[in-house]
């Protein structure tokens, strides 16, 4: 199976675990060992800027802290979105605490002092815990119908009505896979 990084997983609606149900999760790294990401669409009501104060002025809209997986939850990732070179061959000379994900996103390190990312960061998205998959899990959760894998728009990772992404994901898809946007929340009721 090709590699998810830089790719959305989008939970079916047969997807009932409470951890993903209607979820969509950016996923920052996979490969022989397993895979990692971080799920979108769960805000908290906590804002960034009270939580990390120094963080708050790049808070992207809603400004809040996200739910990232159930994995780790006493620790903390900071997605950057970063000024886009023009050559995409330049090879980044990025200082300590930010590494480039893809072109115009990075993970940030939060003990970071945000001056030191200045014209570099334009906005932060800080995720509690994470989703992770041990070596070969994911690929057998795909297999079994649990995730759509799906490529990412421009805006996914920063959209400003994360509740509404699961939805907005599905909808703009091609052929049948867009009607599961319409799928009642409990299938039983349909």
């Amino acid at each position: 199976m090709p590699s998810t990084r830089g790719r959305l997983l989008v939970a079916t609606p047969t997807l009932l675990d409470p951890n993903f149900h209607r979820t969509v999760v950016a996923m920052l790294e996979h490969g022989d060992e397993g895979a990692l990401g971080v799920v979108l669409d769960r805000p908290t009501d906590a804002p960034l800027g009270e939580i990390l104060p120094r963080w708050g002025d790049l808070a992207v809209a809603p400004g809040v802290v996200f739910l990232g997986g159930p994995v780790q939850t006493d620790g903390m990732i900071g997605l950057a979105r970063c000024v886009v070179d023009v050559d995409p061959d330049h090879d980044h000379d990025d200082p300590p605490g930010l590494q480039r994900l893809w072109p115009g996103v990075a993970t940030v390190d939060l003990d970071a002092d945000p001056a030191d990312l200045a014209g570099r960061v334009t906005g932060l998205r800080a995720f509690v815990g994470y989703a992770g998959w041990g070596a070969g899990q994911l690929e057998g959760e795909i297999a079994e119908g649990a995730w759509f894998v799906l490529d990412a728009a421009p805006g996914d990772l920063w959209t400003a009505r994360p509740r509404a992404l699961w939805r907005a994901v599905l909808r703009r898809q091609p052929g049948r896979v867009a009607q599961f946007a319409n799928a009642p929340d409990d299938a039983s009721s349909n």
